[in-house]
């Protein structure tokens, strides 16, 4: 039967959750919170605050080598003059970087003018650059400089001072700010071009949360030579933290094997599930723990996946879970 258990509630999102069925706690697997250093590791992100300077690759290169861990990546390019927030994946944590990527962001930058330009014609220039918008990447770019569009959510000027603009802006992944100021000199007919810039948030990551290099160096020292971990846990979230703008469906202890294996999640693995999900949606599959198994696909709308008697309501395409962390029941059957 269907019933509305709670109401999740973020500054990101709000979602009902509909509940399937109940299952009593177990001694299977472990809260987040309550890993091992060793497990942190694994199955962690840094919420870095990029300083300028170096790129984005280089940052990744500074922390492998100084960690010593085998998989490090980043989710998001800067580059090396723009500082901010950078996730950065660690170990089994990888596995999400495509679902990071897809983040929107916020950034703080200065756009300067060149030639004067009253602030009232600035502010409402500015705000034409709402909705979607054509791009083409830079010539030094990774990516093919093929003709795209982006969305900017929203775009704000905060303060003008002469011929420098501070503003805020929120966009689609893959939004190239620098582009969003030279085209804003063109309406303006006087040029312009990005001074600074910031990202303040990507994703469920922002930078009021964010660690330094100097930070993640220090904890990986306390930890492994004087066995202190109280710095590594403050440098290091678990990657169910980045994750948390994805809808959740959580499963039964007796599923989480059977999805660790790389099986498709069936409706009567199903406990609970956020509201609003469409086939097509990428969800993430949590244990009753709040432990991330898997990132997919749903094959299924919400409410299907708690009334239906049968079928397939999720594919992982991300396994994060290792096999034999709960009981393989499924095997049995």
């Amino acid at each position: 039967m269907l019933r509305i258990a709670e109401l999740v509630s973020s500054e990101l999102r709000t979602r009902e959750v509909l509940v399937r069925d109940e299952e009593p706690p177990s001694d299977y697997g472990k809260k987040p919170e309550e890993r091992t250093a060793d497990e942190l590791v694994e199955y962690g992100v840094i919420n870095l605050d990029k300083p300028a300077g170096p790129s984005s690759h280089e940052v990744v290169a500074w922390i492998k080598r100084l960690t010593g861990l085998e998989k490090v990546a980043h989710a998001g390019t800067l580059d090396p003059k723009v500082t901010g927030v950078l996730p950065v994946l660690l170990n089994r944590s990888v596995k999400v970087l495509p679902y990071l990527l897809a983040e929107d962001k916020e950034y703080v930058g200065v756009m300067r003018l060149h030639g004067d330009v009253p602030e009232e014609e600035v502010r409402k220039v500015v705000s034409l650059f709402k909705g979607p918008v054509y791009q083409r990447p830079p010539l030094r770019s990774a990516v093919k400089r093929a003709l795209r569009i982006r969305r900017i959510y929203d775009v704000k000027v905060l303060e003008v001072s002469g011929r420098d603009v501070l503003f805020w802006m929120w966009c689609e992944a893959g939004t190239y700010v620098r582009k969003f100021c030279h085209d804003v000199g063109i309406l303006l007919e006087v040029g312009a071009h990005m001074q600074e810039l910031r990202r303040v948030r990507s994703g469920s990551l922002k930078e009021d949360s964010s660690v330094t290099l100097q930070d993640v160096v220090d904890a990986f020292v306390f930890w492994r030579d004087e066995k202190d971990e109280s710095l590594l846990r403050r440098v290091i979230i678990s990657v169910e933290r980045a994750v948390e703008h994805l809808p959740r469906v959580v499963v039964r202890d007796g599923a989480v094997d059977a999805i660790a294996h790389g099986a498709a999640l069936a409706v009567p693995g199903v406990l609970r599930v956020d509201s609003g999900i469409k086939a097509g949606d990428t969800v993430a599959i949590f244990t009753k723990k709040e432990e991330l198994v898997a990132v997919g696909k749903a094959l299924m709308r919400s409410e299907q996946m708690v009334s239906a008697k049968k079928g397939i309501a999720v594919k992982p395409e991300a396994v994060l879970m290792k096999p034999g962390v709960y009981p393989s029941l499924w095997r049995a059957r």
